[in-house]
């Protein structure tokens, strides 16, 4: 039986929480979901002889891609194809091999003996897919419950779940070319640690913020590679009508397929669109110098299945989230890098000629839609850039309060909240976003405080880290701590990325989050109890919105 409970939409029933029956929330079947897990398990095998190599002096930098990529081949809405998880975990395998071996040759060139290692590091996957999903039981998140007990098995999830939203966040790092040794040690680490099964609350607690604290320096690896590679997010009015002509529409996250994409359709005349958290590509200088980017169409990724199916050409996947494509456009959606959907068109190779073929055959829009536009590129760079102004407002009193509203959307009526939270924000208040959780009020009119835009797109998931670079700056300013701001973060969260950057706010120590719709299903009530006590941390459901307003401006400048 199948069971996964690493996103918010999981099931939460009287008879248990989790998907335990085919198809999970998401789509996912059973075969995928214990394929995931024995993948899970096996890149867990890796790191333990990676951290032993590495001690030796031995660090193998494909070893840890494949870490990373393998990894977030395994976060919600990214791959649910069975027979490229079979071919993973074969290439997971022949990796712990060769990493094995490098280990004990180092080992033994140093005159010690290798150590011989138990769990995943010996774990032997099947040679067919029966007999795989047989094996998948045993190496499940919540293997052993009987005997450990959900607290046990929740906290080991909490590790394991931040450092899948790390690995995507590595993964987009790597393809630009950036990495970093102290990234992938600290990754071996981590997983190390898990493979040992561990069992103390308190230890994985504190180990939980370990994974924050190296998430962070992901975020900040991934921001330089993106600035370094398209130039600093500038203010940048985006077209969210189309044009007439050609199209491709790109999803999801990946800025360096989206530059490929753009590279390949230049003088084709043909259009290309952001959908979704690829919205942010549009206020890069070096992406939206090619005038064929002609702006970004429909919203969050709950919402594609009918604004992938009114898209006239060719949508192209490059991360998550993908949900089951529908009949009208699975001829006409392609996926890359870790994604994946049985039956839809995988480009591996990085020649998008397909895509260009399907646009060309395709209608493409045949008249030009009445222009409408937001405006976005509010990262660090553009922020600190005028703090001096923002600061002045707030000790004048032109702004009384900052609220930080974005992170991940979804299909719940809970999450209206962050939208009333948004509208609703007093006059006097900014209001600062990132993440596909925007889309519920992006397009609403905010005005302006003496020039600054009341509404702050930030931009993608992975740019909280401009968030907390904005806070600490401000922190310092008006010499205080952050948690002394008028500032309120209210957050929504989907799935693992979200998680990963949580654990980097209570690492930081950022006390009153407001997290929802729901608490991950994971967090048991002890665990939840440890973290406010034991990190002096809030972990602060939504709630009423007027009255959550109400609250946060009780604290004010």
């Amino acid at each position: 039986m199948m069971f996964c409970y690493q996103c918010e939409q999981t099931t939460r029933s009287p008879a248990g929480i989790g998907c335990t029956s085919e198809p999970g929330t998401c789509g996912k079947d059973e075969a995928t979901a214990g394929l995931q897990d024995i993948l899970t398990h096996l890149m867990k095998g890796i790191a333990q002889y990676a951290r032993r190599a590495r001690a030796m002096g031995v660090a193998d930098r494909r070893t840890d891609d494949f870490i990373f990529y393998g990894l977030f081949t395994t976060l919600t809405n990214v791959n649910f194809t069975a027979t490229r998880f079979v071919h993973l975990i074969q290439e997971a395998s022949k990796r712990r091999e060769r990493i094995k071996l490098l280990y004990e040759e180092a080992a033994r060139e140093q005159g010690k003996t290798p150590e011989i290692l138990s769990g995943p590091a010996l774990f032997q996957p099947a040679d067919s897919l029966e007999q795989l999903l047989r094996q998948a039981p045993s190496v499940a998140i919540n293997a052993d419950v009987e005997h450990l007990g959900s607290d046990v098995i929740g906290a080991r999830a909490l590790i394991l779940y931040g450092m899948k939203g790390v690995a995507a966040y590595a993964q987009h790092a790597r393809v630009l070319g950036y990495q970093s040794d102290e990234v992938d040690a600290q990754a071996e680490e981590i997983l190390d640690y898990l493979a040992s099964n561990p069992t103390d609350l308190d230890e994985m607690l504190e180990e939980s913020l370990e994974v924050g604290r190296l998430n962070l320096k992901v975020m900040e690896l991934l921001d330089v590679a993106n600035t370094d590679s398209f130039g600093a997010q500038e203010i940048t009015s985006v077209r969210i009508s189309p044009i007439q002509g050609k199209a491709i529409l790109v999803s999801g996250h990946d800025l360096h397929d989206l530059k490929q994409i753009l590279e390949q359709t230049k003088d084709q005349g043909i259009n290309v669109y952001t959908h979704g958290e690829m919205l942010p590509a549009n206020a890069y200088p070096l992406l939206k110098a090619y005038p064929h980017l002609a702006g970004n169409l429909g919203g969050a990724w709950q919402d594609q299945q009918r604004e992938f199916a009114d898209f006239p050409g060719p949508i192209v996947m490059t991360s998550n989230c993908i949900i089951e494509p529908g009949r009208s456009y699975k001829n006409r959606i392609f996926t890359l890098g870790p994604v994946g959907w049985p039956g839809v068109r995988h480009i591996d190779n990085g020649d998008f000629t397909p895509v260009i073929q399907a646009a060309k055959a395709l209608p493409g829009f045949t008249a030009d839609a009445k222009e409408q536009r937001i405006t976005i590129g509010f990262g660090h760079h553009t922020l600190l850039g005028v703090a001096d102004k923002i600061v002045d407002a707030v000790k004048h009193g032109d702004i009384r309060h900052f609220f930080l509203v974005g992170g991940c959307d979804g299909v719940s009526p809970a999450r209206n909240y962050f939208t009333e939270v948004a509208d609703n924000a007093p006059a006097d208040s900014v209001v600062m976003t990132l993440g596909c959780g925007k889309y519920r009020f992006n397009k609403h009119e905010f005005g302006d405080i003496g020039g600054i835009p009341r509404l702050l797109d930030i931009g993608q998931c992975n740019d909280a880290h401009s968030a907390i670079r904005v806070a600490g700056a401000l922190a310092e300013a008006f010499n205080c701590g952050v948690n002394d701001l008028p500032l309120s973060i209210m957050l929504s969260w989907f799935e693992q990325k979200a998680t990963a950057i949580h654990l980097s706010l209570l690492a930081l120590g950022i006390k009153g989050i407001k997290l929802g719709p729901t608490l991950p299903a994971y967090l048991t009530p002890t665990l939840v109890q440890k973290l406010q006590s034991r990190f002096d941390l809030d972990l602060d459901l939504i709630g009423e919105a007027q009255a959550d307003l109400q609250t946060a401006l009780a604290h004010t400048a």
